[in-house]
């Protein structure tokens, strides 16, 4: 058993080393930070100013199939419609962190 939790720590650090964090590592806070400066003046609240109906709350996350992580890093790496593709601007670790503040906020209704 020692040895086992020894190779999985081990796994760990050579995954964060290689890779800079684990996926599942998303940091909301950072997230916040990246939306604040990226993505406010289109989704202030949870809003959309440029289609009202596609808001970030989670009944129209549910309803447009965005109420999951790679639904919206998809979105916010690709862009669709009005919304620009953020792919070049944003690293993957932005992108994971907004995605997750995203969901995080819809959770609590903005």
């Amino acid at each position: 058993m020692k040895k086992l939790v020894s190779f999985v720590l081990l796994a760990l650090a050579v995954t964060v080393f290689a890779f800079g964090r684990p996926a599942w590592a998303a940091d909301i806070e950072h997230g916040s930070q990246v939306f604040s400066a990226n993505c406010t003046a289109c989704h202030m609240g949870g809003g959309n100013v440029v289609n009202a109906a596609k808001t970030l709350k989670k009944d129209a996350l549910e309803k447009y199939g965005m109420d999951s992580l790679e639904a919206i890093k998809t979105q916010v790496t690709n862009g669709k419609n009005a919304m620009p593709s953020f792919l070049g601007r944003l690293s993957p670790d932005d992108i994971e962190d907004v995605a997750a503040y995203v969901l995080s906020q819809a959770e609590k209704g903005w």
